[in-house]
């Protein structure tokens, strides 16, 4: 909806702008494996999966931050009619806010799967 209103305010051009963010992820994403890997290299290491480590962090980062988005999605859409100034306003705080449970909600679970693969339990 952003990229839209974007698009009809300041021109098609403006608007494209944020249609490439999937396309930026994945050059994001290969950049950063190459980097990694090229640094670990350069330390007369291998570094071929510290790289694939980088780019999967960043594919979890980004896949927590679109559970934000459609959080933002939902709650601009349910709030604008009122108020577009406060629909933003609440639905960046929704997409903070999920965004942290998301990521927090992964940490937990991973945490957990961690101490269970140990014989530990979490308390």
């Amino acid at each position: 909806m952003f990229t839209g209103w974007v698009a009809s305010r300041f021109g098609p051009s403006a608007g494209g702008l944020f249609l490439a963010m999937p396309a930026i992820f994945c050059a994001s994403a290969t950049l950063s494996e190459t980097h990694e890997a090229r640094r670990k290299r350069d330390a007369d290491m291998r570094g071929e999966r510290r790289g694939k480590q980088a780019a999967a962090l960043d594919a979890a980062g980004a896949a927590l931050g679109g559970v934000g988005l459609v959080f933002f999605a939902v709650v601009f859409a349910a709030s604008v009619p009122r108020s577009p100034v406060a629909a933003f306003v609440y639905a960046s705080a929704a997409w903070l806010l999920a965004s942290i449970a998301a990521w927090w909600l992964r940490h937990r679970l991973r945490s957990a799967r961690n101490l269970a693969a140990n014989g530990r339990t979490v308390g």
